[in-house]
């Protein structure tokens, strides 16, 4: 059997990610209409990409109907002027769905039968609220395969304070309250706007332009998070203020092979070592991200040690600090998302898997020093996702230095 070829990240983008629902930029914009402008923001930034060398489109949408539907990775790559010749296909695992989308390509690509591909995710939770249109299996209840709570994914998460009590209400909150503050100063510094595809939108004020996220909240204090409503329980855990909103936004990235990169002269930005996904007991979703990353280190042949960065989807604080608690990480280790995650930027649930990887090759371009980081994230009905990247600019003497 031939050898697996290497397979890189060259570049991603995502639009600035909106507030579900009337009064959110994009209620009088469509889903396929954001991808469509991931993907052309992606290709106008790559010119030396071939759009008639890409092998496949594979978009990722939660809710494949209305304008998320009719197989949204072929119908947006036409809308985006790919050529006809080069198919594509939309994907569903819920919140990892980009995530997916990059490890099928990835895995096309490593078999050797892709050279360059384009994987992505959109969700317009406005337009299509979670779960809209599904009806549920009776048997999932009536035999007792999930429990009552496993569809709704705040009670889940309630799920998780209840088996580990250690990780109290006050401490997601103080995480919550952190991701905020770096998401502002990354802001601040300019880091996240370089990944931002500007959106033309039309609200009641007539048309605007969508330049940054709309959910952040920089002004947010622990007093006021304290004093937030429990939706989903009675004097629960689980608040606005410290979990992920409802959001609109689509991302899209190209993968490529090593040796394609080359020939074309693309400078990637991260080298895929190691991908897994696993499944959990649906009603406590949250932990997916821990044995699909044990998976995925084993895979690699690594330790979590060997990590330096790590972009954690932030569905739920709570979620993340199962994560950290079980390595024992701190809640505050600056490895964490630092640049703020999914509380204050939003999740429009298959579009975030790229978002964690276009912040994490941005951080990898800033590091020399860091070798391996990991993008992971839960995901719905019980699963989790891990993908392990090694950095190209790694330099060993600048490693350490930044350990000294």
């Amino acid at each position: 059997m031939a050898e697996r070829a290497e397979v890189v990240f060259v570049d991603g983008v995502r639009t600035p990610f909106g507030r579900a629902g009337e009064k959110g930029m994009y209620w009088n914009t469509r889903a396929d209409d954001l991808v469509v402008k991931a993907i052309v923001g992606l290709l106008e930034r790559n010119p030396n990409v071939p759009k008639d060398r890409i092998d496949d489109v594979a978009i990722a949408a939660t809710t494949q109907t209305g304008d998320q539907g009719l197989t949204i990775g072929r119908s947006a790559a036409i809308l985006a002027g790919i050529p006809k010749t080069v198919p594509g296909f939309a994907i569903d695992r819920m919140c990892a769905g980009a995530m997916t989308s990059a490890a099928m390509m990835a895995g096309s690509i490593g078999f050797g039968m892709y050279d360059l591909a384009i994987a992505g995710g959109v969700e317009h939770m406005g337009h299509h609220p979670m779960g809209s249109g599904v009806d549920p299996n009776p048997r999932f209840l009536s035999e007792k395969l999930v429990g009552e709570d496993a569809l709704v994914m705040g009670a889940t998460a309630e799920r998780i304070h209840d088996r580990f009590p250690q990780l109290t209400k006050e401490r997601s909150d103080r995480y919550a309250l952190a991701s905020q503050q770096k998401t502002a100063a990354a802001y601040e510094a300019g880091k996240i706007q370089q990944d931002l595809v500007q959106v033309a939108i039309r609200t009641e004020e007539g048309w605007g332009l969508a330049t940054r996220d709309e959910a952040m909240r920089p002004e947010t204090t622990l007093e006021g998070l304290a004093t937030l409503k429990t939706p989903f329980r009675p004097h629960g855990r689980i608040t606005a203020g410290n979990a992920s909103g409802l959001n609109d936004g689509a991302t899209a990235a190209i993968l490529a092979s090593g040796a394609a990169a080359k020939e074309l002269g693309l400078t990637p930005k991260m080298k895929l070592v190691s991908y897994a996904f696993a499944g959990v007991d649906p009603e406590i979703m949250g932990i997916g991200p821990i044995p699909s990353t044990e998976k995925a280190l084993r895979k690699a042949g690594l330790t979590i040690d060997d990590i330096d960065l790590f972009e954690i989807n932030e569905a739920f604080a709570v979620q993340v600090l199962s994560f950290l608690d079980l390595y024992g990480i701190a809640d505050d280790d600056p490895r964490v998302n630092p640049w703020g995650g999914a509380i204050a930027v939003g999740h429009p649930l298959a579009s975030s898997g790229v978002r964690l990887m276009n912040q994490l090759a941005s951080q990898f371009t800033e590091r020399p020093d860091v070798r391996y980081g990991i993008t992971t994230m839960c995901v719905g009905l019980g699963q989790g996702g891990t993908m392990i990247w090694e950095n190209p600019n790694f330099d060993k003497k600048a490693a350490k230095k930044a350990r000294r």
